[in-house]
């Protein structure tokens, strides 16, 4: 067994240096670009593209394989170019192949997105022969995206967004599968590439894969630089919208009506505004050619080099990259409002709990128009608005009624915080631990391990010869339960929040400010 896995590796490690070679016979390198003068001369024996400024390396608790600095690295600095040449398109595939030209000009229905699934299954069915073998063996056999669920995984998400958000991504995936099939038969292709499993590896191919270029919706595949691992925009400065209660009702003013409808447009807009300068590291440069590619912070020399996709929930990274984050800042809790609370003054998005269990900008200013008397909220809307307190009952009231739909929403999924911890350690244990170590299994685990054994085909969840089809609906079944674990510790730690919010209004020496406010309206 040893000796199997042993020599597993070895092939692994050749075949990725074969793959960085070949990456560098393209003219992709991690090194300045040349002078002009020295543009033509191409050394015989091309070196590994990689080993000036990174380095392949693998990173077992954030995101497996990955880039590491090769060297330190300065903030902004180019550190991975990959000539256009390089790139992966539709038009690049459908140039090189005759039949798949005319076959797919008889679609014009199909999306951008559609066609660069047909035409990567065309590739892979070319084998060998295929311009772009070396780079397709780098590819990984499963992805774990959302439209790759199974029933059992997607009700383990156990929350009614993220369930819809799986089956609307199965219904869609099955939908764009069933409008490609005519041209995949037009094409011939194998009976295993005409599969809805071979679709759902292809879409996910590119939706994991594929990076941003202007001329085509669908991206490009960019050869090595696709090895970078994800950093969420904004994880260097988590920061709270929520300002502390009590310290602002000692600045409480009254300001100018007249820029009411300004706050109301801008107040929502602004945390985006601030990240939205760089939410990417990478890009296609029309002046060079090429996908360029740089240090979005310095590195230390060994550190995993990271790229930022763009701004995503857990849900959202789940979707489209099939992977979720233990700490990320954008992740949100999106609530609810009531017809009778909502107000069409903020976007349904910007209505959520912040990951640090804060409510967000938008939330607050909402609930604190809703909790104030319908008579009264023209009048001090401009102080909900710019952020300000309207008094310590009405905020008292606000955090009351998020900790109860913070309860409400805990209470009605079937596991709770600690079951779900315990749910994961033993799916660990039962990944790697011998049979007659995971025999005593939790209570808390029985209905939800009896379900996975029976999705899976498996007498008992103790029976430990997983096929391979089990080992991969375990590692959905395990990022769902840190989905939904995570969005639990969320909202518990908003309870906690407005808790705290409310003992501490309850015991400071503030004067009531109602009579203030009131006095104010008056007039």
């Amino acid at each position: 067994m040893e000796r199997r896995v042993e020599g597993e590796e070895e092939e692994e490690e050749q075949s990725l240096q074969n793959f960085l070679t070949w990456a560098a016979e393209l003219g992709i390198t991690d090194s300045p670009p040349p002078n002009p003068s020295q543009s033509s001369l191409k050394p015989s024996n091309p070196p590994s593209c990689l080993g000036k400024s990174l380095t392949v390396s693998h990173f077992p608790n954030s995101g497996g394989r990955g880039l590491a600095a090769a060297r330190h690295l300065t903030k902004h600095e180019l550190v991975l170019t990959v000539p256009k040449s390089a790139l992966i398109t539709s038009d690049t595939l459908i140039s090189m192949d005759n039949k798949l030209c005319c076959s797919i000009r008889r679609y014009p229905n199909l999306s951008s997105s559609q066609m660069l699934s047909v035409c990567l299954l065309a590739e892979m069915g070319k084998g060998r022969s295929s311009r772009w073998h070396t780079y397709l063996m780098q590819f990984p056999r499963s992805y774990d995206t959302l439209a790759g669920f199974a029933r059992f995984e997607t009700q383990a998400l156990q929350v009614d967004d993220a369930i819809w958000a799986a089956e609307k991504a199965v219904s869609k995936a099955e939908l764009e599968w069933k409008e490609a099939l005519p041209l995949m038969r037009e094409l011939e292709f194998k009976h295993q590439l005409i599969t809805f499993r071979s679709w759902l590896w292809a879409s996910a191919t590119i939706s994991t894969r594929t990076m941003h270029i202007p001329w085509d919706e669908a991206g490009c595949l960019c050869p090595v630089g696709d090895f970078f691992n994800y950093a969420a925009p904004g994880e260097d400065s988590i920061g709270s919208e929520y300002e502390d209660s009590c310290t602002q009702f000692s600045s409480l003013q009254v300001s100018s009506s007249s820029k009411n409808k300004d706050l109301e447009r801008e107040l929502d807009t602004r945390p985006v505004e601030e990240h939205s300068q760089r939410l990417i590291d990478a890009g296609y440069e029309e002046d060079v050619g090429a996908y360029c590619f740089y240090a979005r912070r310095n590195y230390r020399k060994g550190e995993q080099v990271l790229l930022s996709y763009g701004t995503y929930t857990n849900l959202e990274l789940l979707e489209h990259y099939g992977f979720i984050l233990t700490t990320n800042p954008n992740e949100k809790v999106y609530i609810q409002l009531e017809p009778d609370v909502y107000s069409n003054s903020w976007p349904k998005e910007s209505l959520y709990i912040q990951p640090d269990g804060k409510p967000s900008y938008a939330l607050l200013c909402a609930l604190r128009l809703w909790a104030t008397p319908p008579n009264k909220r023209k009048s001090v809307g401009h102080l909900a608005y710019s952020g300000q307190l309207l008094s310590r009952e009405n905020e008292m009231h606000v955090m009351r009624w998020i900790e109860n739909k913070c309860c409400f929403l805990l209470d009605n999924v079937p596991s709770s915080v600690e079951e779900d911890i315990c749910l994961l350690d033993f799916a660990d244990k039962l990944k790697y631990s011998h049979l007659n170590e995971t025999k005593q299994m939790p209570l808390a685990c029985e209905v939800e391990t009896a379900a996975f054994a029976k999705a899976n085909g498996l007498k008992t969840v103790g029976e430990f010869s997983f096929s391979n089809k089990a080992k991969r609906s375990m590692e959905r079944w395990k990022l769902a339960i840190r989905w939904r674990l995570r969005y639990k510790q969320i909202l518990v730690d908003c309870i906690t929040h407005c808790t705290t919010t409310m003992d501490h209004l309850s015991s400071q020496r503030i004067p009531c400010l109602r009579t203030d406010l009131l006095s104010f309206v008056d007039k």
